[in-house]
């Protein structure tokens, strides 16, 4: 279980640290930490940072950046890597890229929510070299073969 997260807020006008929209909510909401308005065109990417900095330290756990699911849904905000990886060891600023795949420009407001951030456990297992693997009625048809529905 991960209790304590080290974080450092970087950006000293930023009132909201990253929190829990409501009870039940796994993500803790980023915002932008920009000083003024930006504009992302369609099909561009921007790298916006989100004025905090946090160190897991715990090499168990891990974090995720994910894109908010209206953003992405109403509006074509998703994440130019598709998934942020923050590892334990990681100390730095943490950055969202912002891809507008909209046809439409997107406006960014200071301290808007623009992702959210979830911690993962990490399982950290040994490799065994083997020369073959038991074989499963998966294995004999291959990738794909579950398939669509």
């Amino acid at each position: 279980m991960l209790n304590n997260v080290k974080i450092k807020v970087l950006d000293k006008k930023l009132i909201e640290l990253p929190k829990f929209s409501t009870d039940g909510s796994a993500g803790l909401d980023l915002r932008a930490s920009i000083s003024s308005a930006k504009i992302i065109k369609p099909n561009e990417t921007e790298l916006i940072p989100t004025g905090v900095a946090i160190y897991i330290e715990n090499k168990s756990h891990a974090a995720l950046i994910l894109p908010r699911s209206g953003l992405g849904h109403k509006h074509g905000i998703v994440l130019g890597n598709l998934v942020g990886l923050i590892d334990s060891d990681y100390q730095g600023q943490l950055f969202v890229s912002c891809w507008n795949r909209s046809s439409k420009e997107f406006k960014i407001e200071p301290y808007d929510r623009i992702a959210q951030l979830i911690f993962i456990s990490v399982d950290r297992p040994n490799f065994i070299i083997v020369e073959d693997f038991q074989s499963t009625d998966r294995a004999r048809d291959g990738f794909g073969s579950s398939g669509k529905a």
